[in-house]
């Protein structure tokens, strides 16, 4: 969790005191645990709404209310592999909020670890690129889909810095991150 208040804090630092979030309107995938709850959290404090877009229900919802519920942040179950829901997702921001200002595509899969690349099973790799990749894909599609129209938004893309370093992730999480 240190890591991850780390990175909140560097994002913060960057973000000028006059160029909060106020009024904007903010979509997290991978947005119920981890770095973007954190990122939701801070989104959410400086202003921002926030539309919380993850497959762990529970976990969403909960954050949701924390925010402060439907006046400052909805939840929406996303699949990020599922067109259909990242599609539904931003959907839900503009019908909730409005507008769409910010898409960050945040959700993330790391598979078990394996020593030796022999021992990976295939479909495990290429989960893991569905995720980290098509989700990726499909947030900026979807995101530039109302972005375009409207001439405004953010797509701000999670990365890792693994994608430098053989041998500190899983072959296919360390893949997928080259992908970025």
């Amino acid at each position: 969790m240190a890591l991850y208040h780390n990175i909140i804090y560097g994002i913060e630092k960057l973000m000028n005191a006059s160029e909060k979030l106020e009024g904007k309107v903010a979509l997290i995938t991978g947005a119920a645990s981890g770095i973007g709850e954190c990122t939701a959290k801070l989104f959410s404090n400086h202003g921002a709404k926030v539309v919380i877009a993850d497959i762990q229900d529970n976990l969403g919802h909960s954050l949701s209310q924390t925010l402060g519920g439907e006046n400052n942040s909805t939840y929406v179950h996303c699949d990020v592999t599922n067109e259909d829901h990242v599609k539904n997702a931003v959907d839900k921001a503009i019908a909730t909020y409005g507008k769409l200002d910010i898409m960050m595509n945040n959700a993330a899969f790391i598979d078990r670890k394996n020593t030796r690349i022999s021992d990976n099973e295939t479909a495990d790799f290429e989960r893991v690129l569905k995720v980290n990749v098509t989700g990726v894909f499909l947030g900026m599609k979807h995101a530039a889909r109302v972005m375009v129209p409207a001439r405004s938004g953010c797509i701000i893309s999670t990365a890792s810095m693994t994608s430098g370093m053989g041998g500190a992730a899983t072959h296919a999480y360390t893949c997928s991150m080259h992908a970025f």
